[in-house]
């Protein structure tokens, strides 16, 4: 099981325009959220991004259930525009990106993400020729406490990438094991969050480009959009959080969107008891105009 969508209901709320639209869920994964809007949509057609070969087998299964209305395509939501004009499709209806990591990816042991993994990979697309345990070992101290920093705001960086450059000297970091006892030497436990957390969500981020990605995405959005379209974007940490709020403010400005959310959607006390992970996401939302 990849993991519980987070927030599928209000999603459709604020991304379902055109009950017999084309939409675009650039972020397939175990296809939760395609699935629930195909099945409370019963008109919609939904193409579905994911650069992950494993989405694509979740996708050969769920597409048997709703007889051409799911297409996918295996590429970088940020390449949205060329991939959409590649089928012959200028414009969509509604675009949602759910740019949290699923629980498929942290739970399997060989892919590096988890704390506990006995590799140190964290490449959501396997033909990424960088990992993290090529980012760990051969970028210099400055340059790991500066990721560290800018992705994961962690202030204790300085520190974390010494001690990091430090047990280099005596081999090679080959596991996201050894990673997490090298910043436990160096950063306390603070409550009941891993001292590790912000150097992993730091290493996931610049290794897979994530906030360029992001990025890249809202560039084209804009473009591929329909009038009455809407862009709904489901973040999970701050980073990514203020570049929705910046992109759609500006947008906003110039005449080009609406913007749906004066505030951030949170999910219900309900769903957070249910899904934890549903606690840190946050919905915003925009119409273009």
């Amino acid at each position: 099981m990849y993991h519980i969508s987070v927030m599928p209901s209000e999603s459709s709320q604020y991304l379902v325009n055109n009950e017999n639209g084309l939409y675009v869920d650039c972020t397939f994964g175990g296809g939760g959220h395609s699935l629930y809007l195909l099945k409370k949509h019963k008109n919609i057609k939904i193409i579905a991004f994911d650069w992950d070969s494993d989405a694509f087998a979740r996708f050969q299964e769920t597409q048997k259930l709703f007889d051409g209305r799911l297409t996918f395509i295996k590429d970088n939501f940020k390449n949205i525009k060329a991939a959409l004009a590649a089928i012959n499709v200028k414009k969509v209806d509604g675009i949602l990106a759910d740019v949290g990591v699923s629980s498929k990816q942290f739970d399997d042991m060989d892919r590096g993400f988890s704390f506990n993994s006995k590799v140190l990979d964290m490449r959501m697309d396997v033909s990424n020729p960088l990992t993290a345990k090529e980012v760990i070992n051969s970028f210099s101290q400055d340059e790991l406490a500066d990721i560290f920093y800018r992705y994961g705001q962690e202030y204790r960086s300085r520190q974390i990438a010494q001690a990091i450059y430090e047990r280099r000297k005596r081999g090679v970091i080959n596991t996201a094991l050894e990673l997490q006892d090298i910043i436990r030497s160096v950063k306390r436990p603070e409550g009941k969050i891993n001292p590790a957390t912000k150097v992993f969500q730091a290493l996931r981020i610049f290794v897979n480009k994530e906030l360029e990605n992001l990025e890249g995405l809202l560039t084209d959005a804009c473009e591929v959009l329909s009038f009455g379209g809407r862009i709904v974007i489901i973040s999970f940490h701050s980073l990514e959080d203020s570049i929705v709020k910046k992109n759609f403010k500006e947008n906003s400005a110039n005449g080009i969107y609406k913007i749906l959310t004066k505030k951030v959607v949170i999910a219900s006390d309900e769903e957070m008891r249910g899904n934890p992970r549903s606690r840190s996401a946050k919905i915003r939302a925009a119409e273009r105009v």
